[in-house]
């Protein structure tokens, strides 16, 4: 009996259609690119609209009254999951529910907006993605290291000195790596950047190794 339980609790599971709800600021013409973007990278995972999962868009036409309207749409048809276009349509997401899990697209800093706890421990019901990349950018030196003990010396490519740059070298320090930094102000100059890199790194030797930057 009670292997026959787990048995149809499984195979309802399996034959569910999963409901997503895809919440956005803009309308559905700005967004039709991200959205057929977004069911492709889906169906690759096994998830086919039709077959596993419904889609519900639900867009705003930049009006943020009726992001929380359609927010609250979302929570009533019992969606799984609660997808964010953009970070101005996190927070009514946030109000609308506390338990349905919502995935952010893209986002400024959630620990300082006040939206998670912190990107060990976030906390609450929000995930996803976010371009804070100063404040990663040492994580990304030290994960680096991890993979290549050995690495002694690191070019990194980026348009020019600010914060993420900064925040390579405070890592680099405590990590006992040296920096070669080549800034690149247009796509065009990739190609002479990374001869520049390998050609600096191997004339002084040690380990070469790329990190490839945004910063």
């Amino acid at each position: 009996m009670f292997f026959g339980f787990c048995g149809s609790v499984h195979a309802q599971q399996k034959d569910k259609v999963f409901r997503i709800g895809f919440l956005d600021p803009s309308n559905a013409s700005g967004s039709a690119v991200v959205v057929d973007v977004f069911r492709q990278e889906l169906s690759k995972l096994g998830w086919i609209e039709g077959k596993n999962i419904t889609i519900e868009s639900r867009y705003a036409n930049e009006s943020y009254t009726r992001l929380a309207e359609i927010a609250a749409e979302l929570v009533r048809l019992k969606v799984d999951l609660i997808v964010v276009r953009d970070s101005i349509a996190i927070r009514p997401a946030m109000r609308a529910s506390n338990i349905i899990p919502i995935v952010m697209l893209v986002s400024g800093d959630p620990v300082a907006d006040g939206r998670i706890d912190s990107l060990a421990r976030p906390g609450g019901n929000l995930t996803g993605l976010t371009n804070i990349s100063p404040q990663l950018s040492g994580k990304r030196l030290e994960l680096l290291k991890e993979v290549v003990p050995g690495a002694s010396r690191v070019a990194v490519l980026g348009p020019g000195a600010d914060s993420k740059l900064t925040q390579f070298q405070s890592a680099a320090q405590q990590l006992g790596v040296r920096l070669q930094a080549q800034q690149i102000q247009k796509a065009d100059q990739l190609i002479g950047a990374f001869e520049a890199a390998i050609t600096c790194l191997k004339r002084i030797g040690g380990l070469c190794k790329l990190q490839i930057s945004d910063y």
